[in-house]
């Protein structure tokens, strides 16, 4: 069964993001849905053809994470958006904590916002350590490098240009600024186990 585009319209008219900008942003994900069902559906059939040692089974297999990694880490993005932002609230379940790991929330999202302003593309992603509980956050460069094995991305931050340069040009700061202005604060922590 193929996987499907989920549908994001609803953030449209989100403060700080034009149209312009979503709809691109949209179109961007939803290219990699489609391109996470091609690849699975090219790999079943080498399978099925009993291609698994040719270079272009294993390019694709290397490929398919790149693909499935934007897909998800897209939707968690587009997820985590279209709250009403503001202020982690300090004495809700992640708001606790974020304070018990980084000694305050306000640390926590000084830290975060730090990883989202740093130079070069890619993604910041607070995530929970399966095993321990703990959270940290972390800078993922590519979409298929830098995840830590076994943990859940509990807030997910876009920082690829596509992201923010139709609407903030170089400043990033300022997109991130609206990123915090839109969180859904609600459906991060329901991301916590």
């Amino acid at each position: 069964m193929p996987y499907a585009a989920g549908d994001f319209g609803k953030l449209i008219g989100m403060e700080g993001f034009s149209e312009t900008l979503l709809k691109n942003h949209f179109t961007l994900y939803q290219g990699y849905v489609a391109n996470t069902n091609k690849i699975s559906d090219l790999l079943l059939a080498m399978l099925a053809e009993g291609k698994t040692g040719t270079p272009e089974y294993a390019e694709l297999k290397r490929r398919f994470g790149w693909e499935w990694n934007g897909m998800r880490l897209h939707e968690l993005y587009f997820g985590n958006l279209g709250g009403k932002g503001g202020a982690l609230d300090p004495g809700s379940k992640l708001g606790k904590a974020v304070a018990a790991e980084f000694g305050g929330v306000e640390k926590w999202e000084a830290d975060f916002r730090a990883a989202g302003a740093m130079r070069g593309i890619g993604w910041v992603v607070l995530f929970q350590d399966r095993e321990s509980g703990r959270l940290f956050n972390q800078w993922i460069n590519e979409h298929d490098v830098g995840h830590p094995a076994g943990a859940v991305p509990v807030l997910v931050m876009d920082v690829f240009e596509h992201a923010f340069m139709i609407d903030y040009g170089l400043k990033r700061a300022d997109y991130i600024a609206a990123f915090f202005k839109n969180l859904d604060w609600k459906a991060a922590e329901a991301r916590l186990g």
